[in-house]
């Protein structure tokens, strides 16, 4: 059985074959196997789960194949040894989320698949920024929930609207949730750090994902042929001065 028998008592050999099948991506036998070692894992809002080794062994494979080194099988024997490592510092305790995500980097740099590491590693540090950012926006719309006006700067955003009206909270709520999604998912790293420590500011950026310009008309068209409000023409520009204008 290799390396993950090694996991196992002599007794246990039936058990340990259905692991590997489940580490190594290959067809489950009928009876699905939970070790009885290690049954649960907690998570980070303090839940007791079952625990799945083969989310363990999936999300090896995935920072395998995110910087294309390793396989399919390989991810399997990283994912045996770091779940051995896991039962042997916890013993009869439910370890966590955090302490097989530790365990799994500690693995694959043993294993020799230190650019997978990094590549788990910087993908763990992301999902931490993106979880902090989720509940950092759900302060947020606290504040412009139950807060007046008067004690949030946050609903006084935008000077053109009521922000204790319930339109002007609806526009909030949006407006809101625009910001957090467009730092989180559409920003470069660097960008959104710099926005979000206040090194940048970034204009209407609620509307970051629909349009580059406060006209909210799209720069070709605004720089070809000029525009219409409805109550007023501007004609196409004819400097680079004006282009920028426009573009601001």
């Amino acid at each position: 059985m290799g390396y993950i028998s090694s996991l196992f008592p002599p007794e246990g050999e039936q058990m340990s074959a259905r692991l590997e099948y489940r580490l190594c991506g290959l067809t489950p036998q009928p009876h699905d196997f939970r070790d009885p070692r290690m049954n649960s894992i907690r998570k980070r809002d303090g839940r007791v789960v079952e625990f799945d080794p083969k989310k363990v062994q999936e999300a090896i494979f995935q920072a395998m194949e995110a910087v294309k080194h390793g396989n399919e099988e390989e991810a399997g024997t990283v994912a045996a040894s770091a779940i051995e490592e896991v039962k042997r510092k916890f013993d009869d305790a439910v370890p966590t989320v955090e302490n097989m995500q530790d365990a799994v980097e500690v693995a694959l740099m043993r294993a020799g698949f230190e650019d997978v590491a990094k590549a788990y590693i910087l993908y763990r540090a992301r999902r931490t920024e993106v979880r902090e950012k989720d509940a950092s926006l759900m302060r947020l719309l606290n504040e412009i929930t139950f807060k007046d006006a008067e004690d949030s700067n946050l609903k006084r955003d935008n000077a053109n609207v009521d922000g204790n009206s319930a339109m002007g909270t609806m526009l909030q709520y949006g407006a809101t949730a625009a910001k957090a999604y467009n730092e989180s998912h559409l920003l470069a790293p660097d960008i959104a750090k710099a926005y979000h420590e206040g090194d940048i500011h970034i204009h209407d950026f609620d509307f970051y994902a629909l349009t580059m310009t406060c006209c909210q008309i799209d720069l070709l068209k605004l720089f070809h042929g000029g525009f219409s409000t409805g109550h007023g023409f501007l004609r196409e520009p004819n400097d680079i001065r004006s282009y920028a204008a426009l573009a601001c």
